[in-house]
């Protein structure tokens, strides 16, 4: 087990008490009704859970990035969805505070802290995926209100039809100068000309995914974030910090099935025996329960090498790999492990499948985060010219 410290193990254990006592036993019942309950939010907020890591002026906690993991990984132990909805809070409230003026922080990042607003990352294309440098989404300079235009689509987009404003990222000028090209913009949903799409998708009923249209769009100078040109370096430093929670998210979703699995095997008798006699179904779990350890660790040292200001990149890319794939394997055997039982849309576990199956797409695939690793390890030989 990875050790914390007194301060990380009372939030470790008031925010286990919150996902088993309070997202745990409805965690089915909200896919089906495709929707967060605002009061939920509005609770954790009150608790801290969401944008845990802002600074205390505008309600986080000021979480270091380890403690920042221990929250993702528990509450999606009791909740998927609900993880994925501070991942990306975390993550674009970071851009937001980092580079926003002070008029738009004070107005926007206290209501994501207290969940009265939700905030949701614009970065995906229909022609541009894990290739954010060729984002082909248009600003350009509006000279009569002295903002910005903006013309385009974006796609896969989580929240897509539930966020109250999106962090976009759009080209202004040349597109030959690829990321160097690229700003970002604090768009509200609301905004005139911006109409936005559901898709029906295998998981993620909850949080929902899909596109947004840009027709005309107006943004004030002020919802620029940042200097122009500098949107793809912002968001690319942010995500090595959400590849590693999000590891942890798939961990936390895993071992909840892995627990429920052990509790079948001493409860379940087959041929006069409990399940748990059985090495052909003990063994699985063992081995399982041991992969999610190790992905686990490396989840945590690459955060805590994030809040020693040490490189983290590679580290980062490896779990965001191997974590998805290992607790879709894991859960996948624990499903078989419950036999008949785990063949129904009734189980927690397909529906935990389904979701952590999303997330070795999202935010760079396996074969992206392996690249990553590549080119760090064999340098200018792994490098495109």
């Amino acid at each position: 087990m990875t050790v914390f410290t007194e301060a990380q193990s009372e939030i470790r254990e008031a925010t286990r008490r919150f996902a088993r006592e309070r997202l745990l036993p409805r965690y089915q019942q909200r896919e089906r009704e495709r929707r967060v309950d605002p009061e939920l939010l509005r609770e954790m907020g009150k608790l801290g859970l969401l944008a845990m890591d802002l600074p205390a002026q505008y309600g986080g906690m000021g979480a270091d990035s380890v403690t920042a993991g221990i929250i993702i990984e528990e509450l999606a132990y009791g909740d998927f969805n609900i993880a994925s909805l501070a991942v990306v809070q975390s993550l674009c409230g970071a851009v937001v505070e980092r580079n926003a003026t002070s008029a738009v922080k004070d107005g926007w990042l206290p209501r994501i802290a207290a969940g009265e607003a939700i905030l949701a990352l614009a970065i995906t294309e229909p022609s541009a995926g894990s290739d954010a440098s060729a984002l082909t989404l248009r600003a350009r300079h509006d000279e009569a209100a002295g903002g910005y235009v903006l013309d385009g689509e974006k796609t896969s987009i989580t929240f897509s039809d539930t966020a109250d404003a999106f962090v976009v990222f759009a080209r202004i000028g040349d597109p030959s100068l690829g990321a160097k090209g690229v700003s970002a913009f604090l768009v509200p949903s609301d905004s005139p000309g911006l109409t936005r799409t559901r898709f029906d998708d295998v998981g993620g009923h909850a949080t929902g995914r899909g596109s947004l249209f840009f027709e005309g769009v107006r943004v004030p100078a002020g919802h620029l974030l940042g200097a122009e040109g500098r949107g793809f370096s912002e968001v690319m430093s942010g995500f090595d910090y959400s590849r590693a929670l999000i590891a942890l998210q798939c961990i936390g979703a895993a071992q909840a099935s892995v627990d429920e699995a052990w509790r079948y095997t001493q409860e379940r008798e087959a041929f006069g025996a409990p399940l748990a006699r059985f090495q052909g179904v003990t063994f699985p779990l063992v081995e399982g329960e041991t992969l999610l350890a190790a992905a686990r660790h490396l989840a945590y040292h690459a955060l805590g090498l994030r809040d020693a200001g040490a490189p983290h990149t590679v580290e980062a890319a490896m779990v965001k790999w191997m974590g998805p794939k290992t607790s879709f394997d894991v859960i996948h055997q624990c499903l078989l492990t419950f036999g008949h039982y785990g063949w129904s849309m009734d189980s927690p576990h397909q529906q935990r499948m389904r979701y952590v199956m999303g997330l070795e797409i999202g935010d760079g695939t396996a074969g992206v985060m392996k690249m990553i690793v590549a080119r760090a390890r064999a340098g200018r030989a792994a490098n495109p010219k």
